[in-house]
């Protein structure tokens, strides 16, 4: 009989060992909860939601509205128990956080292929496949081991991160094509031109803007290494323009003059779909980023991606450890899943932990993998990122449309845009679902099961 292990019942691992079961194969399930405790988690459910109780959007024309239709058509339980506990929630999808992960939970401690090890894992097994899903406060001597696997450079327990925005939506007419004094392609960045009012006006506002609440385990050396740009600027009016905003080797092509600063932009992936603003890595609240960096000359009408943080997050650099079925590529029978790999957001944890069971149960059944997801739709443009080994540096990220590859014709209107990019999604991943019915049946159906099973317990 075949048998696989999965180490952390968050989102990733329910997802996982859930896909796993009901294709047959045997599961050990290992949670250190309730025993010990993470510093975020409160309770010993599976699939507990620490932060937020939604899912976001539902409108298939956004990047969560299309990883939850592609997560219904490729049979995720996790989301098939989440639309059973929904809450009003107007066009996103939130949930009863405690009904939702109660049930979760008996349904996985129920099943008759998953048998649950309360312990904590401070290894990672080997010569059994085995799928790690521990999360971005994944134990200390867990940690340790992975250093060991993988290559102590590549596991980070810090995220640092600058935001990252819409080509689409940079303003051509203000910022520039142009590498400073011309090096390396001549115009490897885009390079947002401040004038002296401008720069003033930039810096009184991100000095007065809020910041993000650190956790009691985020103690302040944590910070050390990777100043936010807010506390950069605190250090004097011209910290920024003779730092991360210098203007040296940069010509205004509108001016013929050097700019007072510049805020560069770096491509953040091959198709240069999206921009990362470089130098921004920062604390503030999401909604004062917002209204920060869109005081920066061309990026008044930017569409932010993903916001800066700066928080501890245990991930590996994926794309140098990881292949396109998430196993490790210097030890093939382990496979990463959930926030370990760097995709953000609870769904998009789900997802991974989803596509490591349905890879690894294909090559039990098949003895090959499946053919990977098409980069058209929003899980797959995912996982090409974080395992492409031209994403340097890599910083975890969320499901975006940003990820997705250009329209063959491109659509100048964004919502117009945006239903195209579904459709063809929609239209792709049908094919492929087409091609691997043998393999998403059985998770197809189990997970209308576990729908019905949940409005029981409701019911209860």
């Amino acid at each position: 009989m075949p048998r696989a292990i999965v180490i952390g019942a968050g989102l990733a691992g329910s997802e996982a060992a859930w896909q796993l079961a009901c294709r047959g194969i045997d599961v050990e399930l290992i949670e250190m909860r309730p025993s010990a405790m993470t510093p975020a988690h409160t309770t010993g459910w599976f699939a507990e939601l620490v932060c937020s109780n939604s899912f976001k959007s539902t409108d298939p024309a956004t990047a969560p509205g299309m990883l939850k239709a592609e997560l219904e058509a490729l049979g995720s339980v996790v989301l098939a128990v989440a639309r059973t506990h929904a809450v009003p929630a107007g066009s996103a999808l939130a949930v009863d956080r405690e009904r939702f992960s109660s049930a979760v939970t008996e349904l996985l401690r129920e099943h008759p292929r998953i048998r649950v090890v309360e312990e904590e894992a401070r290894a990672v097994p080997r010569g059994t496949p085995v799928i790690v899903a521990t999360g971005p406060l994944t134990s200390d001597a867990l940690s340790a081991d992975l250093q060991r696997l993988l290559g102590a450079e590549y596991l980070s327990f810090f995220d640092a991160a600058a935001p990252i925005v819409d080509a689409a939506s940079i303003d051509r007419s203000i910022a520039f094509a142009q590498s400073r004094y011309g090096k390396g392609e001549g115009a490897d960045y885009l390079n947002c031109p401040f004038d002296r009012e401008q720069y003033e006006r930039f810096v009184d506002a991100l000095l007065a803007a809020e910041r993000v609440v650190r956790k009691e385990f985020e103690p302040d050396e944590l910070f050390a290494a990777c100043q936010p740009i807010e506390e950069i600027a605190r250090r004097g009016r011209d910290a920024l323009r003779y730092g991360p905003f210098k203007p040296v080797g940069l010509t205004d092509p509108r001016t013929g003059r050097r700019p007072w600063a510049v805020l560069q932009l770096r491509p953040e992936n091959r198709e240069a779909t999206m921009y990362n603003l470089v130098g921004c890595q920062t604390n503030l609240t999401f909604p004062e980023q917002s209204r920060v960096f869109r005081l920066v000359p061309g990026l008044e009408s930017a569409e932010f991606l993903r916001f800066g943080v700066m928080h501890r997050n245990t991930y590996v650099d994926s794309p140098r450890v990881l292949d396109q079925r998430l196993a490790v590529k210097r030890a093939d029978d382990v496979r990463l899943a959930g926030q370990l790999t760097g995709t953000e957001g609870y769904l998009e944890a789900a997802a991974s932990g989803l596509w490591a069971a349905l890879v690894l149960a294909h090559e039990i059944v098949y003895d090959a993998p499946p053919e990977p997801l098409p980069r058209t739709t929003a899980l797959g443009s995912l996982i090409a990122y974080a395992t492409d080994p031209l994403t340097r540096p890599y910083q975890p990220m969320h499901v975006n449309l940003g990820l997705l590859p250009p329209l063959d014709s491109p659509i100048r209107d964004k919502r117009a845009r945006k239903a195209a990019l579904a459709r063809r999604a929609d239209a792709d991943l049908r094919s492929w679902c087409g091609r691997h019915e043998d393999l998403l049946e059985p998770g197809r159906a189990a997970a209308r099961a576990a729908a019905t099973a949940s409005e029981a317990l409701e019911g209860r």
